[in-house]
């Protein structure tokens, strides 16, 4: 759980944002992912971050001037679901093409090339979605020492479209039953076309294609680790802040503790933490929170119990967004007058407000047509800071994944417990119980979860599982334990498996898990009489189940 979007003020964001930014990534070799919309764009870049180089995505609109600001050794074009066929549809700068850096483009990065070089794409040929074979017809530093040649290999499809001709230079490395040219290159050139998608999972050797291209290819270095992103964002803080003081919100969650334990390194008790405890925790992690800061980390934190002013707004209300809503001016409301106090102690002016957004927050903040985003993930976020508070953010992470993140976490020397946990969203139990809220139902979740954590936990599963939790249901059963009859609540049970949290699916349990920790909560959790296990997959841009 990360409070995200805090602060409003865009134009002090945008100036403190890229002097750190750029201070950070100044020294790393690059690569620039142009984003033509594809739903998996980001796990393009996750690849290449795992390859240990830098990359960053802009989307098509503003990719030439992303192309000469950030200065890449190479380009990566995405897919993305519009018909190279149809008029005014994308086209990657013709600047990448003559600067003579080494390209991969993927799906429709593969038809825009083609079409933009001189070849020709044409719909109407059978389509291919899903699972389909290659078969490799001549060598390709793409694949070296990872393919054969003549040999088949599984990949994933997802066109309508086909490249019909190739432009000059170019030649057929690998076809399909439905793409002739499933891998085209001019190798001179150092541009390199893929029809399927190397970057999702089923696509098996698709990250080796990934690390061939950035480092076999393109020649860049592995420097990107967080050991090394470690010591540059300390020196970053530094620079930024100066003699500053900073707040921090906390949540309890992973991303805004890793960030306050990275600016405390760099600026001691500079930074003060604020942990507004709004009561709709999982059992125990407020006392965790506080642990981890005051006594393991000694970082200063105002520990504020607003429960009952949270709770006490909450009970009855039932409509989703209603609740977020309540809860987001609440915390703003509390938060702000956390802050006076503490501006008003006489230890220096609080210039700056730290917060852990991450970088797939700044890739969702632009929409694919190129300006803001209209679509507020508000089952995560909880609201934004007043523009009266005048901050400067500290977004120390902002150039990380999730996964980085926790990576972080660890060099930092936070504990496995709390750097591997499962994702949790800010409104926090508010959503898992649809329907009215009250002060009981939030205690009956609690233990129903917590025992089911606990088997999960007991089970070997927790860190195979990317996210598991229990939801009340607003369903009242009638069932009968022992001689007596019971009218209560149903629980339900989730639990994911994911690589990037954009798709997920239900974990497959032996059903002796489910069935102890079943049996655990209805013995030990007196108000649910029934369990049901949810298994309903997650498509990407889907929302979590509430």
């Amino acid at each position: 759980m990360a409070y995200s979007g805090l602060v409003s003020d865009s134009a002090s964001q945008e100036t403190i944002m890229t002097a750190t930014h750029t201070d950070i990534v100044r020294n790393h070799d690059k690569v620039l992912i142009v984003d033509f919309g594809s739903q998996v764009t980001q796990l393009i870049a996750r690849r290449v971050r795992e390859a240990g180089v830098y990359c960053e995505i802009a989307p098509f609109q503003s990719a030439e001037k992303a192309f000469h600001e950030l200065a890449p050794k190479a380009v990566i074009l995405s897919g993305g679901p519009a018909s190279v066929t149809q008029e005014g549809s994308p086209r990657a700068p013709q600047a990448i093409f003559d600067s003579g850096l080494p390209i991969l483009s993927i799906c429709y990065g593969q038809q825009t090339t083609a079409v933009q070089l001189g070849g020709a794409v044409e719909g109407g040929h059978a389509a291919e979605f899903g699972r389909a074979d290659i078969q490799i017809v001549e060598p390709s530093a793409l694949f070296d020492g990872v393919w054969e040649l003549g040999a088949r290999y599984p990949v994933w499809m997802s066109h309508g479209d086909r490249v019909t001709k190739l432009p000059e230079g170019f030649t057929v490395k690998a076809v399909s039953e439905n793409a002739p040219f499933a891998i085209a290159s001019d190798e001179k050139r150092r541009i390199f076309t893929t029809m399927f998608h190397p970057e999702v999972v089923h696509t098996p050797d698709g990250a080796k294609l990934i690390a061939n291209f950035v480092h076999k290819v393109a020649g860049l270095k592995s420097d990107w680790t967080m050991a090394a992103f470690r010591g540059e964002a300390i020196a970053s803080i530094r620079k930024q802040v100066g003699d500053g003081r900073v707040l921090c919100g906390l949540s309890g969650g992973v991303d805004s503790a890793v960030a306050a334990v990275l600016i405390h390194e760099a600026i001691g008790d500079r930074l003060t933490c604020v942990f507004v405890d709004h009561g709709l925790l999982r059992m125990g992690e407020a006392e965790q929170v506080v642990t981890l800061f005051r006594d393991h980390y000694n970082i200063p934190l105002v520990h504020v119990d607003a429960s009952d002013l949270f709770i006490g707004q909450l009970e009855g209300v039932a409509d989703p967004e209603t609740k977020r809503k309540i809860i987001g001016k609440l915390f703003i409301d509390v938060f702000d007058e956390e802050a006076k106090k503490i501006a008003a102690d006489g230890k220096g002016e609080l210039g700056f407000l730290a917060q852990g957004t991450l970088y797939p927050d700044v890739i969702e903040s632009v929409s694919f047509s190129g300006g803001p985003s209209v679509t507020i993930k508000s089952h995560h976020n909880v609201g934004g800071l007043p523009e009266r508070m005048k901050m400067k953010l500290v977004e120390p992470l902002r150039e990380l994944f999730k996964d980085e993140v926790r990576a972080l976490g660890r060099e930092l020397g936070l504990s496995e417990a709390f750097v591997g946990r499962h994702p949790f969203p800010g409104p926090g139990l508010a959503i898992r119980i649809p329907g009215g809220l009250s002060r009981e139902k939030l205690e009956i979740l609690r233990k129903a979860d917590a025992i089911y954590l606990d088997e999960i936990r007991k089970a070997g599963l927790y860190d195979v599982i990317w996210q598991a939790f229990a939801v009340l249901l607003p369903v009242r059963t009638v069932g009968v334990m022992g001689d007596g009859r019971t009218y209560d609540s149903v629980c339900a049970l989730r639990a994911v498996t994911s690589v990037d949290g954009m798709t997920a699916d239900f974990y497959p349990f032996d059903m002796n898990v489910l069935g102890r920790a079943a049996t655990r909560i209805i013995n030990e959790v007196k108000g649910i009489n029934r369990v049901v296990y949810d298994v309903t997959s997650k498509p990407p841009g889907t929302i979590e189940w509430e």
